[in-house]
């Protein structure tokens, strides 16, 4: 071809080249730039007199001709295998947050055997009642220390990395409490109960973070909600392991804490196939050449030029910036409406009094009168429903949406916190009030599924550009860990001060919460990081004219 025609962008046949012409018979166009760069365009529609319509360019393979190339596949293999290991992490948080609940009774008896071996007297109930608290709530801590340090851990040793190392603290954490009943100790209880909530705050960053790197526009959203479905699936696990018949009780409860290490060998396994994430090899560390090969096997094509040129974009648009820390974010404006919409989302996923509910149901069934046996089955149907509901909210993230589904959850969460208040405190009423709390409940459950479960997760990693987005998801985790301790510390105290209403307080914050997203969450179904941080592009402006009014001010000082 010649280098006229390269230039003026012509399109050809297999045969020859007609300027402006489309080859009927192969029901393809290639069209040649300036550069002699070759695209194959597939057509669409009525192709005579020079009707047809081009569709989606799909890429040949460098050197290949005449084979009409695939459109770039949505999920591949490669794709699937890293996100069935990543979600190993969600797996993780799932499982520690749920097994604490089935074996109250014999944590709180080994808590008052082991005091009596070594004193000779029988612990105080208030002493029990606060180091269980205390057991279950660390855990909580553990995540806000992890939390803290998973944008910077992110940064440092990578995603794929990153997740690899930290499952060495989760089988120290799981071997500490499965050999606690051996030793004697509840501190080794809470220190595993400490090292645990580590591993699982470093995965709350990382695995979501991943997830959202090695994912498309028109499946982030699916992906998203994939962290959320890992995290639900091992509550469940834990849940049905605590029945009194398998593993809930005083001979094999420790075996129970510890089997958390399970998730942990599976990722170490897996892990290694996987591909680290493009977006960190290309935008955080600059290695283009393994960025396109990370690409490559994530998206089954061999031609991922667009997507590399996205990410460059957002690399260029990023380096116009200072790298963001966590205290950057306060500091800039373009960066403090993002971030104080994140921190609520945080809240309104732990202050909705659903850890009430995974560490308390046990408790709460107890109260309304239901047996020991049947207070544990009905545990697990918690688990059962948040499974279901999230298989269920996986396609319709990125077709309803996220603010929708969230304002969803929330309001269905308001009223069936209401039915929970009025179902506790009329028990005595009628006998059939009983099962009446267990299904309000589960209600309660599903509406969290459908929006808050998941999604304060999700909208993190979209709200922010590649820069700040490591130290964003730092305060995110960290709010929420606080938040979980809050709920997890206080709650047994709520029980003993408001009894059958101690879930008013969460009732109210709802509400709150409910109004907050109507107002000031936007919309990021389908829209790129680029679309999605062009709302707070005014406020960028003025941090510009602020920053250039500073360095002014400075250099006549200076003069």
């Amino acid at each position: 071809m010649s280098e006229e025609q390269q230039s003026n962008g012509h399109l050809q046949n297999n045969d020859n080249t007609v300027n402006g012409h489309l080859d009927n018979s192969e029901k393809t166009a290639i069209q040649v730039d300036g550069n002699g760069a070759t695209t194959y365009l597939a057509i669409d529609g009525d192709l005579k007199a020079g009707n047809g319509k081009l569709s989606q360019p799909y890429p040949y393979a460098d050197g290949e001709k005449g084979v009409t190339s695939q459109p770039p596949k949505s999920v591949t293999l490669q794709l699937c295998v890293a996100v069935l290991s990543a979600i190993m992490g969600s797996f993780q948080f799932g499982y520690n947050t749920g097994v604490i609940n089935a074996p109250e009774t014999q944590i709180k008896s080994f808590l008052n055997m082991t005091h009596y071996n070594r004193t000779g007297s029988a612990m105080k109930d208030v002493t029990i009642t606060s180091l269980y608290a205390l057991i279950v709530s660390i855990f909580a801590v553990g995540g806000v220390v992890g939390g803290l340090a998973a944008g910077w851990w992110a940064d440092f040793f990578g995603r794929k990395f990153g997740m690899i190392l930290n499952n060495i603290i989760g089988i120290a954490a799981c071997v500490m409490m499965y050999l606690s009943r051996t030793a004697m100790s509840y501190e080794m209880v809470i220190v595993g109960r400490l090292l645990v909530g580590i591993c699982c705050g470093l995965f709350t960053g990382l695995t979501p973070m991943y997830l959202s790197e090695i994912s498309t526009p028109s499946t982030r959203g699916a992906l998203g909600v994939l962290h959320q479905l890992g995290t639900v699936t091992g509550l469940l696990a834990s849940q049905i392991l605590g029945f009194p018949e398998i593993l809930g009780n005083k001979h094999y409860w420790n075996l129970l804490l510890g089997l958390g290490v399970s998730p942990c060998i599976l990722q170490l396994l897996s892990m290694p196939l996987c591909p680290e994430s493009p977006r960190f090899l290309l935008i955080t560390k600059g290695r283009e050449h393994q960025a396109r090969k990370a690409l490559q096997s994530l998206r089954g094509i061999p031609d991922v030029s667009s997507e590399i040129e996205e990410m460059k974009s957002e690399c260029a648009a990023g380096t116009k910036e200072d790298k963001v820390s966590i205290f950057g974010l306060f500091r800039k404006r373009s960066l403090r409406m993002p971030l104080v919409i994140s921190i609520v989302m945080q809240l309104s996923q732990q202050f909705s009094g659903i850890n009430a509910i995974f560490y308390y149901s046990f408790t709460l069934f107890k109260q309304a009168g239901l047996a020991e046996t049947t207070s544990a089955h009905a545990t697990s149907g918690v688990g059962a429903t948040m499974i279901l509901m999230t298989l269920i909210t996986v396609p319709l993230m990125d077709r309803v949406g996220r603010r929708s589904l969230h304002l969803l959850g929330l309001g269905g969460m308001f009223i069936f916190s209401v039915l929970i208040t009025l179902c506790l405190s009329l028990t005595y009423l009628a006998d059939w009030l009983r099962v009446g709390n267990i299904v309000v409940s589960l209600l309660y459950v599903v509406f969290f599924a459908i929006g808050p479960g998941s999604i304060p997760w999700l909208i993190v990693s979209e709200l922010f550009p590649q820069g700040p987005r490591p130290a964003a998801m730092s305060v995110s985790v960290l709010v929420n860990w606080v938040a979980n301790f809050t709920v997890g510390y206080s709650f047994p105290y709520m029980q003993s001060g408001l009894g059958d209403f101690s879930f008013l307080p969460f009732t109210v914050l709802l509400g709150l919460f409910f109004l907050f997203t109507l107002k000031f969450v936007p919309e990021t179904k389908n829209k790129t990081i680029e679309e999605i941080t062009q709302n707070w592009r005014t406020d960028k402006r003025q941090d510009a004219v602020f920053e250039q009014h500073v360095s002014t001010a400075d250099e006549k000082n200076r003069l």
